[in-house]
């Protein structure tokens, strides 16, 4: 994480945009085949090739900016997950705070009826730790939590919803998919099975309304939110991508593709200009907050990247995803070929 401060003013996330090269058109070929998991390739394209045209596109279109930068660093296939010290909690927006244990967090949508938190962190502890104390920490009652929205079923997302439940009387809420997988794997620290969250659904607070879409791939049952945030005063539309590590199987990888392109979409037509992650050091959300912090009054909040910017962030995520899709292909076509002059040896060796 030691990539430089950006200023508190918006990036100028168009600029990758204007930057493409041609392999961009080539890309747009191809795209159908790698969405529809195909292995056919165009004429004297390899897979290795198409994956690095994806890689270079993805870095064309972040250019210098750290928020863009962080997330290609996160979906490189070896990327070793940190571990950085868990920052102060802190309202981001009027009416959205961030609890963080450092390199997860819980965010909490502050409503007139009371707090929708997305995510609950590791387990209990965390849950008191940053949760709790946390809320409090802001002149906020953890006692108001109606709703644990858990984005997906992986520890460090539910641990401390059954705590928030059994303490506070507020109601957990996951996909389906990823309910049946505790149901089946019964991790430390799962909640018991409480609500589920239907794709589209409209989760209505007092005044605010959340939607919530399924977005599979990082789990089955990843969900991500849409949401509104007011900064000083003005309006904004942010969202939470529901799971960043891309799956290991490539029809997972394929599904987490399809869920960028149909999230990217909803955005679109929600008008979202601000990106937020459940792992902010995916998103140099860390640095941002810390520049927040340091200028509390500012008019121009960091997390807000324009609706521009925060398409750009998706263009990126898909270009990594389509690039890992094509690494996958490029080794299964290794191991074929590998396993057929394995084969042919055989044959001819009379053994």
């Amino acid at each position: 994480m030691n990539e430089p401060q950006h200023d508190l003013a918006h990036p100028t996330f168009s600029a990758g945009h204007r930057s493409l090269s041609r392999r961009r058109f080539w890309q747009l070929g191809a795209a159908a085949a790698l969405t529809a998991g195909a292995t056919t390739l165009l004429p004297g394209r390899t897979a290795a090739a198409a994956a690095q045209d994806y890689f270079d596109t993805a870095a064309e279109l972040a250019g210098s900016d750290p928020v863009l930068t962080n997330l290609i660093k996160a979906l490189t296939a070896g990327f070793s997950v940190p571990r950085p010290t868990a920052p102060a909690p802190l309202k981001i927006f009027d009416d959205v705070a961030v609890l963080s244990a450092g390199w997860v967090s819980s965010t909490a949508i502050l409503t007139s009826g009371g707090i929708i938190l997305i995510d609950a962190l590791n387990n209990p502890t965390e849950a008191q730790r940053y949760i709790v104390s946390g809320l409090r920490t802001l002149g906020l009652d953890p006692a108001t939590i109606k709703y644990v929205v858990v984005t997906h079923g992986h520890g460090d997302h539910f641990g401390g919803a059954q705590y928030l439940r059994d303490t506070y009387g507020a109601r957990v809420m996951m996909a389906p998919n990823d309910w049946a997988t505790l149901a089946s794997t019964r991790p430390a620290n799962a909640p018991t099975r409480d609500l589920d969250i239907t794709d589209g659904q409209s989760l209505t607070l007092g005044s605010t309304t959340v939607k919530l879409h399924y977005t599979p791939g990082h789990t089955p049952g990843s969900v991500s939110p849409i949401f509104p945030a007011r900064w000083q005063g003005t309006a904004h539309s942010a969202m939470i991508w529901g799971g960043t590590n891309p799956p290991t199987s490539t029809t997972d990888k394929q599904t987490y593709l399809s869920s960028v392109l149909s999230f990217a979409t909803k955005m679109s037509q929600a008008g979202v200009d601000v990106e937020l992650s459940n792992h902010a050091f995916c998103d140099y959300g860390l640095e941002r907050m810390a520049q927040l912090r340091s200028a509390p009054n500012t008019t121009n909040n960091p997390f807000v990247m324009g609706t521009s910017g925060a398409q750009l962030f998706m263009d990126v995520m898909e270009n990594m995803l389509r690039g890992r899709i094509a690494q996958d292909q490029e080794a299964a076509s290794g191991t074929s070929m590998a396993l057929a002059a394995a084969a042919t040896h055989t044959a001819g060796c009379g053994c």
